[in-house]
């Protein structure tokens, strides 16, 4: 078996939720937030992640109903349409759900390293019994 073939690593998803199981943000949430940050609209952002306004709206709404805060500022009309941009309050959220996430796969990476080490792997290996399992 080739080395680029027993190569692994580790991934994991994390989530906040609150006590009664609900999300509250997570990855889909972050990435609603983000592209609402890059496009200024909520439908734009929606497009952009290929779902529907109302899909991306009621994930945000449910969110700020959760925190108990508001995420978007929200203008409507004028020449432009109208739009969205974050609340400081929401690029907070982001950057520290970013934060959370890095920390969360360094530390992943780490215990893999340890716990599953390819050497110590195949060494085990080497020593089981033809067949398989003891």
């Amino acid at each position: 078996m080739e080395d680029s073939q027993r190569k692994f690593a580790i991934r994991s998803k994390i989530w906040v939720q609150n006590l009664e199981g609900r999300p509250v943000l997570g990855q889909g949430r972050i990435q609603i937030l983000s592209e609402v940050e890059r496009t200024g609209s909520l439908n734009a952002a929606a497009k952009a992640l290929g779902m529907s306004y109302r899909g991306a709206w009621c994930r945000i709404r449910r969110t700020e109903e959760r925190l108990g805060r508001a995420l978007l500022e929200r203008s409507t009309g004028g020449a432009s349409g109208g739009g969205s941009r974050l609340t400081p309050y929401a690029l907070l959220l982001v950057a520290r759900f970013r934060d959370l996430q890095k920390s969360v796969e360094r530390e992943a990476d780490r215990l893999f390293a340890d716990i599953f080490d390819v050497e110590t792997l195949d060494t085990l290996k080497r020593d089981e019994p033809e067949g398989g399992h003891p």
